[in-house]
């Protein structure tokens, strides 16, 4: 199961992206990748070199121009690292990295039944039983 989320997320449109105490990013088919701890993101910058991003959800996210430049574009990759991560690439370039976290959930990604999975303190992943997601 290490990477049945590329069934879940991989070809989903990104239709919103919005912060507050945590990251949401909201895809078709009401799918939502919630990042709820530390993250990087990657943009690329046809000008210059790559502009990446640490963000801290705890101190309230806003989300950037990179960011929100995401709405409209797909996830083209999407894996769950064997530390218990999740990584996120994006159609047209871009990457999402959220790394476990010893204490705290940092991510889960919820469907319209509910949370079809979430990364867990310590890094284990738990799936839900939904199998329709």
């Amino acid at each position: 199961m290490q990477n049945a989320i590329t069934e879940v997320l991989a070809g989903r449109r990104v239709e919103s992206v919005s912060g507050g105490g945590w990251l949401d990013l909201r895809l078709d088919g009401e799918v939502t990748v919630r990042v709820a701890h530390e993250f990087r993101f990657a943009a690329p910058s046809f000008a210059a070199p790559e502009e990446v991003g640490h963000f801290f959800p705890g101190l309230t996210v806003r989300p950037s121009a990179a960011l929100l430049a995401l709405v409209g574009r797909s996830v083209d990759t999407a894996r769950i690292t064997l530390a218990g991560g999740l990584e996120l690439d994006f159609a047209g370039g871009g990457a999402l990295s959220v790394p476990p976290h010893a204490q705290l959930a940092p991510w889960s990604v919820r469907t319209a039944a509910g949370v079809a999975c979430e990364a867990l303190p310590g890094g284990d992943v738990r799936w839900s039983a939904q199998e329709d997601s």
